[in-house]
């Protein structure tokens, strides 16, 4: 039997780089309502987590966080097309394992709208069944709901899955459902980000996960 049956992705810095798009948005949106500019690293760290979660620290007028949002997703979509491309080996490995028979699913923190246009732009819109998305959830990353979700929708158990991502909101996420967890480095993070996590499996570059996902395991 094979040691994975099912892989949930992250979609931002682990499918699709956008990274600088995501951080290029944030500073017009800081900018456009007058709060002071905010470190790349500072930002990163919320990467992973719903827009909504990661503005809110900045104001405490809903009304206020909400105008920000707007500002952020017409800046995000406006250069997304441009700017957002797939990482190198990521397309091809996510169709050699689904052409394997690996179930595969997206979990991300984004909203399905642009879920979609981010796989579309990466060529990878017909890829994926099952899309677990910020408006799918009541409980985003790092809470386990998300990949609990994702499992249901597939039909799979936590025990024949990995899930792979960028940020210690993925690995944490993944780890509460009682899935194996693969860390991206070709992502945003650094070892030494994810390392407290403690993921299950690291990953240099996408085409790690052939091997390690349809590797051959004795049955019990």
């Amino acid at each position: 039997m094979r040691r994975y049956t099912t892989v949930l992705f992250d979609l931002d810095g682990t499918l699709i780089d956008s990274i600088r798009l995501i951080l290029d948005s944030y500073h017009h949106t800081f900018a456009a309502h007058g709060l002071p500019p905010c470190a790349d690293d500072v930002l990163l760290r919320g990467v992973g987590t719903p827009l909504r979660t990661q503005l809110a620290g900045y104001s405490d007028d809903p009304e206020v966080v909400l105008a920000m949002i707007e500002t952020y997703r017409a800046y995000n979509l406006m250069h997304h097309d441009a700017c957002v491309r797939p990482y190198p080996g990521a397309v091809e490995s996510v169709r050699a394992l689904a052409g394997a028979g690996v179930k595969v699913a997206i979990v991300t923190s984004k909203n399905r709208h642009s879920t979609k246009r981010g796989l579309e732009v990466a060529g990878l819109a017909d890829a994926f069944e099952v899309l677990v998305c910020s408006d799918d959830v009541t409980n985003p990353k790092p809470h386990k709901e998300p990949v609990d979700l994702a499992l249901a929708r597939l039909g799979s158990r936590p025990g024949e899955a990995l899930f792979v991502g960028d940020s210690l909101h993925d690995m944490h996420a993944g780890r509460s459902a009682g899935v194996a967890t693969g860390a991206a480095l070709w992502g945003p993070m650094t070892r030494a980000d994810l390392a407290p996590s403690e993921p299950s499996h690291w990953l240099s570059k996408p085409e790690d996960l052939l091997p390690l996902v349809l590797a051959r395991v004795s049955g019990e």
